[in-house]
């Protein structure tokens, strides 16, 4: 972990700067510093300022942040892609020039001037914040603010007891998203784990006459310019050249996610239509050698490998989704009314009071009124209540937010292994040179699988399995093991000797003798054969070149239906013929007869393709991004029912233009052979241009920027670690049918927030402008601070039992959104409602109880708090569904339990000695009767509104 760089905020300019330039040593060459110029340090610079200034970066995280377009590489990774393509492109003897090195290597003292300049060779040089940076960020919350600055308020007007429940919601709040954000900051420093490892490298010393020498350094000391030396299991320390190579091969899957390996050469040139990850000449950071060995000349090191640019924007910021720049224009909206209504309210106040103390005591308790105060508690409530019941699911949820964001989601995006697919081999076939199923195929495949002890592979299991429950009883027990010849990268093949027990019992039979038997890759076995077997236990015939190319036609097609396809020979030796003399000169695997095929398949889940139907009737489609073969990507995709009339492959997608790539991508269900960063631009094209919510299920490092992108990043608890911790959701089983649930709760929690924010902002917007009317018409104040604030207490308590109510079985059906005009609209058709029955309510103590003296004000402010109370209360069953309330819809019964226990408490309260002591007075029965005949009439008006407004809108919450 030590290889990361970790500087703090207050770092100077230039150290930054100088450690953000280490891509290659300077050079004069012209084309060189084009290359590697670093053009970045201005929008470092810039968000350094930022950084700097608290209060520049205060209004900052109010502005939207603008998505990433996902249709066209960032300027660093052109940069390293002409680079890399400059030295594919150049004869082998002309690459030193452009790293200034020689064929000796660097010299010991140029290779430390350049580990000075450069700096370490570590894969990422993100600066990462520090813990009190986030901090800084979970308190700048627009809701916490307004919080925060009421509590002051609250605190030098002597109101404490509400400054401390105002603070204790801000802290409540400031913990669990300093919690959240501060863990999963760390996910990209584990980058660095998997290429930190000793290198061999070449290097020349002495004055007059220079030597080459072989030195072990560690990898972070590697710089541009150095040969290395590497051998199987080595791991490259850099972006490599090669310059010699023998039976190179190399595995990329910590790039590319497949499984497959790749054949390495320096031996050729290569041009610029060839894709990056498909050149023969150019090795990669953290990629490994699985077999042969060779030489290179390291190109480029540390953050400016294609690895570093490719995993460069792990752990940045994301911007706001639509969610939290609502939330912040709704703080905008609300600081603005209730820095008017409050002072409307503290200037009328005043000149009738003459009382400036009082009168701005009232206009903080109108301010503190008109805030959603449970908002913060509300919504992280409903998030963890979504948690928990995710994690009986066997769901582990980092991020809250990301439960919220599993409601919104429309398209989720699938990585193929191990999610879809069991990700284990199974047999299905045994097939002669015809394509017909052939029995003796498959004993000698079963032979060579039962008595190969080198290395076991999966296939080798797949075949066992299969003879064992299809009952074939081939004997293997009369069979006697002399040798094998295991399987290398080379060969691509092994082969194992066998005889039978007693070779004299029956020579007739021809299964008696001695046989040396070979599976591998069908075009390596093919090579080594000279006969073949044909249908019907015809005939020995030489294998024709005609031949030869109908059954590589054959294993195509097989390809091409997802199957996995191996070949199978057998040689009969004779008796006296001893293995061991032929092992090193090679004829044992020559002149073989070919018997056939074997093909397996990776099956998909039984559970996917009921889950991935469940999804689609809720609105959220998949897409399948693979870095594995078209072929098999659209043989998985038919097998659980997801479309394929339109597909396409990375290389496809690098030539087109950017609009042609949006669209490509907007059209396509399935997308193979995929780099890491082809599945991040495909996210982001379809957040950006497409306005999808979308999440990314992916288990290897290659899905890792995709997972970091993703609005809802999932993983499972086998995958990578830097995948789990990227990821949002961590599933404890590969199972999809939980994220059917996991929709489902977050459209629940969806609709419960949006219940409180709609709800809330109705109320108090309402029922400040209520109070500003009465304000105005009584020419005093319609409650007191004590008054109001108490009401306001048991309205907020009232709230907290929101997250467990229910959601409407038609909104959990389809994706729920938010609305950028929605809410006013939402606002302007319901607020009227509230404000006309407190206006109501208001005439009729004016006219009939003529409660607009002094001396009947103690009866108006009692009869207005009840009135005040039930109303806010009651009107959570109005906005909550979009059926009648009581009548063809019920809340559930936390809901219901807590609108009777706060009405009876706002009730009682004038009747009890707690209201005698906030200056109440008991209220008449009549006023009670009054207010059932208000209520009715408020949930008509407000019923008869509703229609109206879904008739527009086609929608409620």
């Amino acid at each position: 972990m030590g290889g990361l760089k970790i500087f703090s905020i207050f770092t100077s300019r230039n150290v930054n700067h100088t450690n953000n330039n280490h891509l290659l040593p300077s050079s004069n060459n012209p084309s060189h510093q084009n290359l590697i110029r670093n053009d970045h340090s201005n929008s470092t610079n810039a968000k350094e300022d930022a950084f700097r200034n608290p209060v520049f970066n205060f209004l900052q995280r109010f502005m939207s942040g603008a998505k990433v377009d996902g249709g066209s590489r960032t300027e660093e990774e052109e940069k390293v892609y002409s680079w890399l393509y400059k030295f594919a492109q150049s004869q082998r003897d002309l690459v030193f020039e452009y790293v200034r090195s020689t064929e000796r290597g660097l010299s010991f003292k140029e290779a430390e001037r350049r580990l000075k300049e450069n700096g370490p060779n570590v894969p990422l040089q993100y600066t990462f914040p520090s813990w009190w940076h986030f901090l800084w960020n979970a308190i700048f919350h627009p809701f916490n603010i307004i919080l925060i600055v009421l509590s002051a308020f609250s605190y030098v007007t002597s109101d404490s007891p509400n400054g401390c429940i105002m603070l204790a919601l801000v802290l409540i709040s400031v913990c669990l998203r300093f919690y959240q954000e501060y863990g999963s900051s760390k996910a990209a420093m584990k980058l660095s784990e998997f290429v930190r490892c000793p290198v061999k490298v070449q290097r020349c010393a002495g004055r007059v006459v220079q030597s080459e020498l072989i030195v072990q350094v560690d990898q972070r000391d590697v710089v541009p310019g150095d040969i290395v030396i590497f051998e199987p299991g080595d791991l490259f320390p850099g972006d490599v050249r090669l310059l010699t190579s023998k039976h190179l091969v190399v595995s990329q899957s910590s790039l590319t996610g497949e499984s497959w390996t790749a054949e390495k050469t320096a031996d050729i040139r290569e041009d610029h239509c060839t894709p990056l990850l498909d050149l023969k000449n150019i090795c990669f950071m953290g990629t490994n050698v699985v077999s042969g060995s060779g030489t290179g000349l390291v190109v480029s090191t540390g953050s400016k490998t294609y690895t570093s640019t490719m995993f460069s924007t792990i752990g940045k910021q994301k911007p706001p989704d639509d969610f939290e720049k609502g939330v912040r224009r709704i703080s905008f909206v609300l600081i603005c009314v209730m820095l008017i209504v409050a002072t409307i309210i503290i200037l009328i106040d005043y000149f009738t009071s003459k009382n400036l103390s009082e009168s701005i005591l009232f206009g903080i308790s109108v301010a503190c009124a008109l805030t959603p105060q449970m908002f913060p508690l509300i919504v992280n409530t409903s998030l963890a209540k979504g948690a928990l019941a995710m994690a009986r699911d066997r769901c582990v949820v980092k991020s809250l937010g990301a439960i919220r964001d599993m409601g919104t989601m429309d398209i989720l995006c699938i990585d193929k292994t191990g999610t879809l697919t069991m990700d284990r081999a199974i047999m299905v076939n045994h097939l002669d040179s015809w394509g017909f199923p052939k029995e003796n195929v498959l004993r000698f495949a079963f032979l060579n699988s039962y008595y190969k002890t080198d290395q076991k592979y999966p296939l080798d299991d797949a075949i066992l399995a299969y003879v064992y429950t299809n009952g074939y009883r081939f004997q293997a027990s009369k069979w006697k093991k002399l040798d094998e010849i295991p399987f290398d990268f080379v060969r691509r093949k092994v082969s194992v000797i066998l005889e039978t027990e007693s070779i004299t019992e029956d020579r007739s039979s021809q299964f008696s003798g001695r046989f040396v038997i070979t599976k591998g890759a069908l075009e390596e076995v093919i090579k080594v054969c000279s006969f073949v077997e044909h249908m019907d236990s015809g005939p020995i015939t030489s294998f024709t070149s005609e031949e030869q190319k109908r059954i590589l036609n054959l294993g195509e097609e097989l390809s091409n239906e997802g199957l996995r396809v191996i070949g199978v020979a057998v040689k009969r030796l004779l008796p006296q013929k001893s293995a061991q003399s032929n092992r090193n000169d090679g004829p044992i695997e020559s002149d073989m007869v070919f018997l056939g095929l074997i093909t397996f398949y990776d099956p998909p889940k039984d559970s996917a393709k009921q889950a991935l139907w469940r999804l689609a009737k809720k609105g959220v489609k998949a897409k399948l991004l693979t870095g594995d073969s078209l072929s098999l990507a659209i043989k998985i995709c038919h097998e659980v029912g997801i479309r394929t009339t339109h597909v396409s492959t990375g290389p496809d997608l690098e030539l087109l233009s950017q609009e042609s790539f949006h669209e490509r991508v907007k059209r396509a269900t399935v997308l193979a052979r995929l780099t890491p960063t082809q599945k991040l631009r495909v996210v982001q094209s379809l957040q950006s241009v497409g306005k999808h919510v979308v999440g990314f299920l992916g288990d290897g490092i290659n899905d890792s920027l995709a997972l970091d992108a993703a609005n809802v990043g999932i993983s499972v608890d086998s995958g990578a670690s830097v995948a789990k911790d990227l990821a949002d959701i961590i599933l404890l089983e590969k199972d999809l049918n939980v994220l059917v649930a996991g929709v489902e709760r977050g459209r629940v929690t969806f609709g419960n927030t949006m219940k409180y924010i709609k709800m809330s902002i109705i109320a108090n917007l309402g029922g400040v402008l209520s109070l500003l009317i009465a304000t105005i018409f009584l020419q005093t104040d319609p409650l007191t601070p004590k008054q109001l604030l108490t009401q306001n207490f048991l309205y907020s308590v009232g709230q907290i039992a929101i997250p467990w109510d229910k959601m409407e079985g038609d909104y959990v059906k389809t994706p729920q959104i938010w609305s950028e005009n929605g809410l006013p609209m939402f606002i302007l058709f319901n607020g009227p409602v509230c404000i006309l029955c407190d206006v109501t309510a208001l005439f009729f103590l004016w006219f009939y109880y003529e409660a607009y003296n002094q001396m009947n004000v103690v009866f108006f402010r009692s009869a207005w708090f009840v009135e005040g109370l039930l109303m806010q209360t009651l009107i959570i069953h109005l906005i909550r569904t979009e059926k009648i309330p009581f009548i063809q819809e019920v809340a559930s019964w936390p809901v219901l339990l807590s609108t009777l226990v706060i009405s009876a408490i706002g009730i009682a309260i004038p009747f009890t000695a707690i209201g005698d002591v906030m200056g109440f007075t008991e209220l008449p029965l009549t006023y009670f009767g009054f207010l059932l005949l208000l209520f009715i009439g408020y949930f008509t008006v407000g019923q008869l509104v509703k229609r109206i407004y879904i008739l527009i809108y086609k929608k409620w919450l």
